[in-house]
């Protein structure tokens, strides 16, 4: 699902973001499943890490921790708009998430776009000035108090 700028802007907003963030489900499974995707699609992590301790969820807790790691990254070339970060430390669950998700057919595909409230939710809890910025923003671009 994603959750990130592009999310922002298919909800409404309007930022220039060129990275792919994603919520997924988090389980050992699925993560190595996706790990073993990026790999066949030609990605690498950031991180010096085998990107297969994703999929261990003590090693996870531990990132977020002791690393304040929140993302785990893959990217493919050196431009940036060829990464994607895996939310890996998010205040919203994405089994929760999935339900209310909205969708978004861009380019012949599908994808799970988070909802504005959950978005909304993710943005008041970084507290990060320009995440003030974007729930204000798609507050206005949808018509929301």
């Amino acid at each position: 699902m994603l959750v990130g700028g592009i999310a922002f802007n298919l909800l409404g907003g309007s930022r220039n973001t060129l990275d792919m963030d994603i919520l997924v489900e988090m389980s050992g499974k699925n993560l190595l499943k996706i790990v073993n995707i990026m790999k066949k699609a030609g990605y690498h992590v950031k991180q010096p890490v085998d990107p297969a301790k994703i999929a261990d969820e003590k090693t996870r807790e531990d990132w977020i921790k002791n690393k304040n790691m929140k993302a785990f990254n893959f990217y493919k070339g050196e431009r940036t708009y060829e990464e994607v970060d895996i939310v890996i430390d998010s205040p919203v669950d994405f089994k929760e998430a999935v339900k209310d998700a909205l969708e978004a057919r861009v380019g012949g595909l599908t994808f799970k776009v988070i909802s504005p409230r959950n978005f909304i939710k993710m943005k008041k809890i970084s507290g990060r000035d320009k995440d003030l910025k974007d729930i204000e923003e798609l507050k206005l671009a949808r018509g929301m108090k």
